[in-house]
């Protein structure tokens, strides 16, 4: 009896863990491609595809759920990453952010869509697509990316396996988004908005822990710095000044001096933000 008792308690994570993955991947071949349970795992904490957009994660605790299909012939590898947010405030800017990863990090381009990026339907879910790279929705507090490769543009797309995991999260993004002009115009706006933010979020987690200061302060001035560089490029308001003294407080940890630019730039975003900008 110990033993068997015993057995339970060691299974019954494997167990747990194998039920918590099947609610969010796809355990079991899709058409012509092989599930492969080997790189199959869960992630906690910082995580998923949203990083690079500077995803505001202290306030919750985001869990990504990752794993990979091989089409044999011709040959072809998908990963799929399913991330699961808590519904916290910086939630908001999920689809916002999920764009991120379409959009130019560039100078020349900055903010505006890569070439080839636009929004697809499948029975009437929406997901943004760049072929040959990937493919991304949200469902509700859900992310999913469906990337691959195929740098010549030969092969077929993986569309067995957007099906599926679309009928197993259907879209959430809003039948009306279109990637044109006027969008590129309100996704940068909400860009130096989202910035903006994010300091506002970081400042308050610096009240709740001292300790992190120089690297809290790093962060926000980050993000003031992506604010500046858009407003620079739409609004032409040379970034350089304001950069130079963002470093200088950041070298000597004045953090006063950096929360007075931040209410500098939030009181001149609150009168220009709904101007004109100059799009290329």
């Amino acid at each position: 009896m110990k033993k068997i008792i015993i057995l339970f308690i060691l299974l019954f994570p494997m167990l747990s863990l194998s039920q918590d993955l099947s609610n969010y991947l796809i355990l079991s071949d899709i058409g012509a491609f092989k599930y492969r349970p080997k790189p199959t795992k869960r992630i906690y904490g910082n995580s998923g595809v949203l990083i690079s957009a500077g995803h505001f994660y202290l306030d919750h605790d985001d869990v990504t759920y990752q794993t990979r299909y091989i089409q044999p012939e011709p040959l072809l590898g998908v990963e799929v990453q399913v991330t699961q947010h808590a519904g916290a405030d910086s939630d908001r800017w999920l689809l916002h952010e999920v764009e991120d990863g379409y959009r130019s990090n560039d100078a020349e381009r900055l903010g505006l869509l890569t070439k080839g990026v636009r929004v697809r339907e499948i029975n009437g879910n929406k997901f943004i697509s760049l072929r040959g790279s990937g493919y991304s929705w949200t469902s509700n507090n859900v992310v999913v990316e469906i990337s691959y490769t195929d740098m010549y543009g030969n092969k077929p797309e993986p569309l067995e396996i957007i099906q599926a995991y679309l009928h197993k999260f259907s879209s959430t993004i809003p039948p009306t988004l279109v990637l044109d002009r006027t969008h590129d115009e309100q996704w940068i706006k909400d860009e130096m908005e989202r910035r903006l933010w994010l300091s506002d979020k970081w400042f308050v987690q610096l009240e709740s822990d001292r300790s992190k200061l120089s690297s809290i302060l790093k962060t926000i001035v980050d993000h003031m710095a992506v604010f500046l560089n858009y407003r620079d490029k739409y609004y032409g308001i040379s970034a350089k000044d304001d950069g130079l003294a963002l470093m200088g407080y950041l070298s000597a940890k004045n953090e006063t001096g950096i929360r007075s630019k931040l209410t500098e730039y939030k009181n001149w975003w609150n009168v220009n933000k709904t101007g004109s900008i100059n799009l290329p």
